[in-house]
């Protein structure tokens, strides 16, 4: 069994944190913005390395970009992603006021942290996969093979477990009122 075999499994771990982070719980939370690209003097640049993001209160962020040139396509950067908020600019900074989330966002938000899931297991499938053919061309004897093999199945049921227990996490936290 490859020793990289489990830094590769524990990447995909922190692969599903970091995109179900994105997916909001009714919280205002800086880590929402993550990925939105903001269009800053002909370039597209993440957010954060152009505003500064900070929560006042529990249902509101601000976005004081460094340049206030960039407020107007920060505005536009918002109002066309998927976050569903509408940004309000009031000349100096951006307020986003977090809406209470209704039964059907928070069902839409459980549908994605669990597609979120299925791909991090389908990760841990390739990952097994990969191995399992690294195993089978070293020509091992029989048993020897079957051991590393079995090694590289206890790995993956661990680290779907895993992926089992966020998904279960992120489910309670959305639907928790």
């Amino acid at each position: 069994m490859d020793l990289n075999t489990e830094v590769k499994m524990q990447k995909a771990i922190e692969a599903l944190d970091t995109k179900m982070t994105s997916i909001r719980a009714g919280r205002a939370n800086p880590s929402m913005l993550n990925g939105l690209m903001v269009e800053y003097y002909g370039s597209m640049t993440p957010i954060n390395s152009i505003a500064n993001i900070t929560v006042p209160e529990a249902k509101q962020l601000f976005i004081k970009p460094f340049d206030r040139s960039a407020l107007k396509n920060i505005e536009k950067a918002i109002n066309e992603s998927n976050l569903g908020i509408a940004p309000n600019n009031n000349g100096e900074m951006i307020i986003l006021t977090i809406p209470e989330l209704t039964e059907d966002r928070r069902r839409e938000y459980v549908k994605m942290a669990k597609s979120l899931g299925e791909e991090a297991k389908i990760a841990l499938r390739n990952i097994r996969q990969e191995d399992n053919d690294k195993i089978k061309k070293e020509e091992l004897p029989e048993d020897e093979e079957k051991l590393y093999l079995e090694d590289v199945q206890e790995l993956i049921n661990k680290y779907n477990k895993i992926v089992d227990e966020k998904v279960k996490e992120k489910e309670e936290e959305l639907m928790k009122i």
